[in-house]
């Protein structure tokens, strides 16, 4: 009898792989705080789940022509990047706040490690359900 990951692992592999890409998006904002006209920008996490986890595809196409572009280029790592709207925008254009970029920064890093924590269990009883333990 074969085991299935997918099956084995649940949802946790695919929340684990989005809250690192969350996290990405968040420290990309706390290293551009400074900088001018940058937007703050952010990831729906129910929206990407929802996405990474369904079997039907978010978007398809046909090429007719040799010279179309594809389509899988239009939605690439950043389609999913939504803009953050400021509470209190700065002088300069940046829409970077710094204590909401660092509270969803460490709530991230907060569900990030439950993610993992989850993904850890499942696996320790896949090694105890091999060992026969």
């Amino acid at each position: 009898m074969s085991i299935s990951f997918e099956s084995a692992l649940g949802i946790h592999e695919s929340a684990l792989r989005v809250r690192g890409q969350r996290a990405a998006v968040l420290a990309s904002n706390l290293a551009n705080i400074d900088t001018p006209n940058y937007k703050a920008r952010d990831l729906d996490f129910k929206q990407m789940l929802n996405q990474k986890t369904s079997e039907i595809p978010y978007f398809s196409a046909q090429m007719t022509n040799d010279r179309h572009i594809a389509a899988s280029a239009m939605f690439g790592e950043d389609a999913d990047v939504l803009y953050r709207t400021p509470q209190q925008p700065s002088i300069d254009g940046n829409t970077v706040e710094d204590q909401i970029e660092h509270a969803e920064y460490m709530k991230n890093a907060l569900a990030f490690q439950a993610s993992f924590q989850f993904l850890n269990s499942k696996f320790q009883g896949l090694r105890t359900a091999i060992r026969g333990d």
